[in-house]
């Protein structure tokens, strides 16, 4: 593989993470607030692995990006920001608010 397919691999890669983290803080959203288990539950472990997941795709997504292309480059990364943004929102809100 070439630096570029990786490159839109880890974008592709990273566009489908963030959106998983997002849905997964939403879906802790909609259900009713329960009291606190000794256990964070399945969907934390995977807003936690997801988060991970993407902080390495970034890395790999940097590494691989053409910076002769200036902003370009980092342009596919502007809906994860924007997703993995309104994903911490809604958990800080669910976490502290609610």
């Amino acid at each position: 593989m070439t630096a570029q397919q990786i490159n839109r691999l880890s974008a592709k890669v990273i566009f489908v993470l963030s959106l998983l983290a997002l849905l997964t803080i939403f879906s802790g959203f909609i259900h009713a607030p329960q009291p606190p288990e000794p256990d964070e539950g399945a969907a934390a472990h995977i807003f936690q692995l997801s988060m991970v997941a993407t902080a390495l795709s970034i890395a790999i997504f940097l590494v691989t990006a053409d910076w002769k292309q200036g902003l370009r480059a980092v342009r596919p990364l502007a809906f994860p920001a924007v997703a993995l943004v309104l994903a911490f929102v809604v958990l800080y809100y669910v976490e502290h608010l609610r």
